[in-house]
């Protein structure tokens, strides 16, 4: 059985956001509906859903904040804008800061429908070209398992899978050390630094089978792969 969609609708207008959350479990998707940003970036952290549809006016969390938030961690989750406002400037904004889609209020339930099928489908498309051969290991990105030559996959964490792919993406270069703290555990302080030594550490245990696959840490700047 696949698995249904989950979306996160963060939306403080509580008539409106149990009307769209209805709606779309009709069409069998799993919504978890938040009534601020605040919940809602909580609630991404833990549940970690497919896509995003933020309303842009909410308490304690604008949705523009949030999103700015949610980029920070993960740069491809789909995210559609609800709002009210018009102004071109705010529709910009929202594009510049990661949305992928912008609707405004009001809107019918078959449009907002359509955006959300649109975007997963092309979120599954890009997800599919996120496979790399590492050394001697293939390391699916989507999936987040990593395999030695025929040997049964191993799965990763999120976190790990996360972390992997940007070093993947940085090959022979030195990853920042700040710049993916930020991205990864969302600040640069000191336990957060030595978090991700810990899963530095479990990566390399992971990829030891191969001796040409190394993480070096180059001090005061970050860590480098090289293969």
């Amino acid at each position: 059985m696949t698995p249904r969609t989950t979306i996160l609708l963060a939306e403080d207008e509580a008539a409106l956001g149990q009307i769209i959350k209805e709606s779309l479990e009709t069409r069998d998707f799993n919504v978890l509906l938040c009534p601020d940003g605040e919940v809602a970036l909580s609630t991404y952290n833990r549940e970690h859903p497919d896509i995003l549809v933020l309303d842009v006016m909410m308490p304690k969390k604008d949705g523009f904040t949030l999103a700015k938030d949610i980029r920070a961690i993960d740069d491809s989750i789909p995210i559609i804008f609800l709002t009210a406002k018009s102004q071109t400037q705010d529709v910009v904004e929202g594009f510049s800061i990661g949305g992928n889609d912008y609707l405004k209020k009001p809107f019918s339930m078959e449009e907002l429908i359509v955006r959300i099928h649109n975007l997963l489908n092309r979120s599954q498309l890009q997800k599919a070209s996120k496979t790399f051969q590492l050394g001697k290991f293939s390391f699916d990105f989507p999936k987040q398992t990593l395999q030695y030559l025929n040997e049964d996959p191993i799965q990763l964490t999120h976190r790990e899978a996360h972390l992997l792919f940007h070093l993947i993406q940085n090959k022979n270069k030195v990853l920042d050390r700040s710049v993916i703290l930020n991205k990864l555990w969302g600040n640069d302080d000191f336990f957060s630094a030595r978090s991700m030594d810990v899963f530095i550490s479990k990566l390399r245990k992971k990829l030891k089978e191969d001796p040409d696959i190394q993480i070096l840490n180059v001090r005061g700047f970050g860590y480098k792969l090289i293969y």
